[in-house]
This record gives C-alpha cells, structure tokens and sequence, in this order.
C-alpha cells in the first residue's frame, strides 16, 4: 500500500520507519503541507497521511477523490481541518489518533504554568550572563490558588489530577461531567462561573463551532485582574485581538500558549533568519509575560510511538476491510 506523508519532518520520518518492520508500506515523505495546492502530489496513492497543520478543505478533498484516495490518516487528536462532510460524501474514510499521550500535553501545560510563574527561563539567560540578581523575578504559590479546567477529557482529567498535587481548589466545565474527577474533589461549574472565579485558566477543549474564540473580550471582561491564561489544544480557541487588548491593560497577567490561530504559516519551521510578516505573533513576543511555545506540548517520546503506531494500526485496519476503531464519522 502507498501512503503519502505530508508536513514530514526528520523524527516523523525516523518513527513511521522504525515502526514499518512488520507492515512493509511503501512510504513517500513529503515536507510540504497538503492543501488544494499540493493535492497532485497525491496521484498514485491510496492513503494521505496528515497533521494539525494541512489543509484538507472541500476542494482539496475533491482533487484526493479524483487521484484515488481512500483513506485520510490523521497523526493527532484534532480534525478540525478536514472537511468530514465532504470526505464523507467522496466515501474517503478518516481515521485519527484519539489519544496517544495525555500526560505529555497536560505536564506541558504544567511547565508553561511554573515557567511563567516563577520566570525559571529568564532566570537561566540572566546566569549564564553572570547577572545573579532576582529583581522581577517575584511569582506566587501555586498552592491554593483556584484553577479552572475547560475540558476535562483525557488530557483535561490527567491535568487535574497532577494540578490536585499543587493544592489547588480546581473547578471546570465541559458539557459532560466526570463523576471520577467529582470524587477528586473537581467541582463542576458554568462556563461563566470558571471565567469569573480563576485564578489560573487551562483549555483543554477541541475546537468546533461552539468552542472558537471562547477566550474573547466579553470572557476576558468576566475574569480576575491577572489571570493565568493556559491553551495546550487549539490556537483558535483564544481570540488574539482580544487576548492582546487584555495583556495591554493588565487584565491579563500572563499568557501561555503552546497553539495560535494561524500557526500554519509559523510552526514547525526555523524562521530565524527571516522577517515574519505575522503582526500578531510579533505583538504577543513583546509582552514580558507571555510564553509561547511551537505546538510541542505532545512532542514526547511516548506520544510519538503511540501516534505512529496507531497511526499504523489505523491503515492496516483499513487495509484488512476491518472495523475503523478510530474512525471520524
């Protein structure tokens, strides 16, 4: 079978191979990101697989129908970038990785939270400079503070209960409540009531409809002076614009995102010697208290073999005409 890779880098490349033993698929590994623009480089295959970042939009789906594509093969969670519908309509099956490594992204959230807080990485630049003084390098107990979770499915629990070491009262939302996390001493509020009573905020929520820009001027408005805002899942579930306005005047007191709404043209590339052209990423890096980092919460040794060998399992399924486990319907 061939399988088409896009938005391949060396260690997606290394794992696919390393795991391919037992299966013996014909691999194509390509750099770019699909999207109507790459879709031709599809010819020939039966499956694409894609990450957060390609583009399989109605009229790339539409050129994959024509070429012969049958399955989309996401290596992630998320498929907030595929137009199911219209694979759906093609008859070309999705099939995803639901969860490879809940710890992985939920400790990340954990690091932004102490990194910001206590400043451990402008702590390190100013050592290695020889300068020893903690002028601004104040931060506060995380221990009783109130941490509200919006999300609390796999990686939502899993950061309730490493967060639950802290000593924290944690409260959150999402429209289906786990009675485990209740019995932790999770309590469940409105979504409105999360805004107004945390100290420190944490999305770990997919993207939809319902979902997009929940982090918006009117929320913001709700909030507690200084909130801790957290966005491990999805750039776009925090409206830039807004999220900017509130760093300027201090209703924000910290940010810190491993996602941003058009991380697309940004993530995954070394930009270093280049002039980016996004204003608002240049905005935000401005901000002493904001910490940015480029959607590596899952990139863990562990989540990588679980994403590829799910992946894997995911295509031989298909393969065998066998029941998709992991299928999006």
């Amino acid at each position: 079978m061939k399988i088409a890779v896009f938005s391949t880098k060396s260690y997606d490349q290394e794992y696919f191979e390393k795991y391919n033993d037992t299966n013996n698929y014909n691999f194509s590994f390509f750099e770019t990101a699909l999207n109507k623009d790459t879709a031709n480089l599809t010819i020939g295959f039966q499956v694409v697989c894609v990450f957060v970042n390609d583009n399989v939009d109605k009229d790339t789906i539409e050129i994959l129908s024509k070429n012969g594509v049958e399955l989309i093969a996401l290596r992630c969670a998320g498929f907030n970038n595929i137009d199911i519908e219209t694979a759906k309509a093609k008859n070309i099956k999705v099939v995803r990785v639901p969860a490879y490594s809940p710890e992985a992204v939920a400790e990340h959230a954990l690091a932004l939270i102490l990194t910001l807080n206590r400043k451990t990485h402008k702590a390190y630049n100013r050592v290695r400079e020889g300068n020893f003084s903690l002028k601004n390098l104040i931060g506060f107990n995380v221990h009783g503070k109130t941490v509200g979770v919006i999300g609390t499915g796999q990686i939502g629990e899993t950061f309730c209960r490493i967060i639950k070491g802290f000593g924290c009262r944690i409260i959150a939302f999402d429209i289906s409540k786990s009675q485990e996390l209740i019995d932790l001493g999770v309590t469940y509020l409105t979504l409105d009531e999360v805004f107004q009573q945390s100290d420190i905020l944490s999305l770990h929520c997919p993207l939809n409809k319902h979902t997009k820009h929940m982090v918006n001027e009117r929320s913001i408005a709700l909030m507690k002076k200084g909130i801790m805002i957290i966005n491990t899942s999805r750039g776009a579930l925090i409206n830039t614009v807004d999220v900017i306005k509130g760093l300027s005047n201090k209703k924000i007191g910290y940010l810190g995102i491993d996602v941003y709404e058009q991380e697309e043209n940004l993530f995954y590339e070394d930009l270093s010697e280049r002039i980016i052209q996004d204003e608002l990423i240049l905005r935000l890096n401005g901000f002493p208290n904001v910490l940015i980092t480029s959607h590596q919460a899952y990139f863990t040794k562990e989540a990588m073999e679980e994403i590829t060998t799910t992946t894997l399992e995911n295509i031989k399924a298909f393969e065998n005409k066998l029941e998709l486990e992991n299928e999006v319907r």
